[in-house]
């Protein structure tokens, strides 16, 4: 895929300055780390390498990439490494999709509480689907799942919900023998969305009583447990919006769908359009509009673009993508060992994969052909930081 004309990045150099100096004070120290690392990507600030053609003259710059989680330009080749790694866990079996999404309520408080309330969210909506699912009224089985965390809508508004992957089926009770789902459906929505507001709720509860939650603004009254439990109470009938999509087509398309998830951010570079100091342009899906081309061109000031962006940074450390259940990280290759057992298949060989295994950015670069000729690229030259290389060779246009 060709390099898009305008980048995250080229925003952020060119009003990232003005925005910071505008904004002092009510930025945190990991939006401020996720802009540097975002204006520093594929730039000298980082340092690099030259590399040359070993069929013809050819040389090109490529410099290092920052590597940073919220960088669109730096998530494609972490998608694909950890896809790679992912590849021996699938299983001959239909997979479902589920979603488990916030009431606009809880999303400001979510907002100002990211670890603890998308912590919870995490846990109720796994715990909602492994309580379910061993229920023998429904499947009776110990299901695992991995669960990827958004919190933006198409407009980049906060919108936090958890996508689910999860297998059709799961181990017995006793571990003997795999139970598979009903074809084409997997467990009741109504009764995943009831539990998961029982299990959400509660634990919000928790948390507010164990002082765990802060609240500024429009929402500093919400301190007081009075006043927390009133603005909790219509919750407490509303519908809360868990969706199960169709199951995929076969463990290929799980493959596809995750490769495009996993590693998503707010925007993709290639979403936008437009940008000077007054506006910036991008395109929007508009789920409001049920036929014909949902697809919208949204444009927001430039300080609107930045503050949106910023909105969807996770707190240093925290892991937006967990496994759950069978799939959990200490037991998974047992258990996929197990449960390939039980269904006499063999594992498909992959001999790339590995724990936590990425594509690294750099090394992919380094391993691309010559662009002239097709001959094999070698580096003959690596600078550091703030450093420029001694050969002479042009910049070289990176791929996204």
């Amino acid at each position: 895929m060709p390099r898009p004309k305008l980048e995250v990045a080229d925003i952020f150099r060119a009003h990232g300055a003005a925005y910071r100096r505008d904004h002092a004070g009510h930025l945190n120290l990991p939006q401020l780390k996720v802009m540097s690392a975002i204006e520093a990507c594929r730039t000298a600030a980082l340092g690099g390498h030259v590399a040359a053609c070993t069929k013809c003259d050819h040389q090109h710059v490529a410099y290092n990439s920052c590597r940073n989680r919220h960088c669109p330009k730096c998530q494609g080749a972490a998608a694909q490494g950890w896809m790679q790694a992912r590849m021996e866990d699938l299983l001959p079996a239909e997979y479902f999709h589920v979603v488990f999404t916030l009431p606009a309520q809880i999303a400001d408080i979510a907002y100002q509480n990211k670890a603890a309330v998308y912590g919870l969210l995490f846990k109720a909506s796994s715990q909602t689907l492994l309580t379910i699912a061993a229920d023998p009224r429904h499947l009776g089985a110990k299901i695992g799942m991995t669960s990827v965390l958004h919190t933006w809508g198409s407009a980049m508004t906060h919108h936090p919900h958890v996508h689910v992957i999860v297998p059709g089926g799961g181990l017995s009770p006793d571990g003997a023998r795999w139970t598979a789902c009903r074809p084409g459906f997997f467990l009741p929505v109504k009764v995943l969305s009831r539990l998961f507001r029982r299990l959400f709720l509660e634990g919000l509860i928790r948390l507010h009583k164990a002082g765990k939650l802060v609240f500024f603004g429009d929402l500093a009254k919400l301190a007081d447990p009075d006043t927390f439990a009133a603005h909790l109470a219509p919750l407490r009938k509303a519908a809360w919006v868990v969706y199960a999509k169709p199951p995929f087509g076969g463990p290929e398309a799980v493959l596809a769908y995750l490769s495009r998830y996993t590693h998503r951010v707010a925007i993709s570079n290639h979403r936008l359009i437009s940008a000077d100091a007054d506006t910036v342009a991008f395109r929007w899906k508009d789920y409001r509009i049920k036929h014909g081309d949902r697809m919208r061109i949204m444009h927001l000031s430039t300080p609107e673009f930045i503050r949106r962006f910023l909105t969807h940074v996770l707190p240093s450390g925290f892991h937006r993508i967990r496994h759950t259940g069978f799939l959990a990280n200490g037991i998974r290759r047992e258990r996929i060992k197990m449960i390939r057992k039980l269904l006499e298949v063999e594992a498909e060989a992959n001999n790339n994969a590995d724990e936590g295994q990425t594509v690294d950015t750099d090394e992919r670069d380094q391993s691309q052909p010559c662009p002239k000729c097709g001959g094999a690229m070698i580096v003959i030259e690596t600078f550091k930081r703030g450093q420029t290389p001694k050969s002479r060779a042009p910049p070289w246009e990176d791929a996204a």
